[in-house]
């Protein structure tokens, strides 16, 4: 069994100190995974349940983003996840990566291919927005019933908002949104208010994410991306996806019945066998 502690390290890069996990043969092809906004996201939350399974293929790096885990804090003027990919990339020696984002994730994911596609083989991406286009996001507009829950954790990132957070993310909550998980995360978020206090003061200064890929230019991506979805998703609709596959000319959707938020999580066993069959064979 793979653990954070063994796994984990840290990196200078051009602007930031950036931790992140490692695991499968340096000389095999890179597959960066990048995880979501939630309070106490990391690298590691987010994909513990995938890097063994995939670095049984290929050479797996899960970062913290800037703001999140043990990665520098990040305001949101100095919040850009896309070029703080890129420079982890050339810290590591890596010349192009497979980029598999959840949630935020996938809009940094999307970013790389449309601001930096030299640096991108293929776009993998679960559970992303499609653009600030609030009405997909809930029927009457505005945050969508999970970012509510989101953004309240970070409020108060006590056990019992994390416990809802977890919660809202899944489909099966009684499996997967356990007591244990909620005060992993609540752990996580309260060992670094900085990061929790830029990510308020920035959704209070227009939205925590301060750029985002453009629509227009996703006709432009010619790496294969497969989309992931799911259909019980409550924090960003899958309609969301259907937007993106219009969009994106080499692209695909999977989407999965009664899976939430976290595809990585409540469908490991699938989606590790999606991600490997389609960085193989594509």
């Amino acid at each position: 069994m793979l653990t954070l502690e063994a796994t984990g390290q840290t990196v200078k890069t051009k602007d930031w100190n950036i931790h992140y996990t490692q695991s499968g043969d340096p000389a095999a092809r890179a597959v960066v995974l990048l995880h979501g906004s939630g309070p106490g996201a990391t690298g590691w939350s987010n994909y513990k349940t995938n890097i063994s399974v995939l670095a049984e293929h290929f050479h797996v790096i899960a970062p913290d983003m800037p703001g999140w885990g043990a990665s520098d804090p990040a305001t949101r003027d100095r919040q850009d996840h896309a070029l703080a990919a890129v420079q982890l990339l050339d810290a590591l020696g890596i010349d192009k990566a497979a980029f598999v984002g959840n949630s935020m994730g996938g809009i940094t994911t999307l970013r790389l291919a449309t601001e930096y596609p030299e640096r991108v083989s293929h776009v993998i991406t679960m559970g992303p927005g499609s653009g600030l286009q609030p009405k997909l996001f809930s029927p009457g507009g505005g945050l969508s019933e999970g970012m509510k829950v989101l953004v309240e954790a970070y409020r108060d990132p006590s056990p019992a908002s994390m416990k809802k957070l977890v919660q809202v993310m899944t489909y099966d909550s009684e499996r997967f949104g356990t007591d244990e998980l909620a005060v992993e995360r609540a752990d996580g978020a309260q060992s670094r208010p900085e990061h929790l206090a830029n990510y308020l003061t920035g959704l209070g200064q227009g939205g925590p994410i301060p750029k985002w890929f453009r629509l227009e230019d996703l006709p432009k991506v010619e790496v294969p991306t497969l989309l992931i979805h799911g259909r019980d998703d409550r924090v960003v609709g899958f309609e969301n996806s259907l937007v993106l596959l219009a969009h994106i000319p080499n692209s695909r959707l999977v989407v999965l019945n009664r899976c939430g938020h976290w595809a990585q999580v409540e469908h490991a066993d699938e989606f590790n066998r999606l991600v490997t069959e389609f960085i193989t064979h594509n």
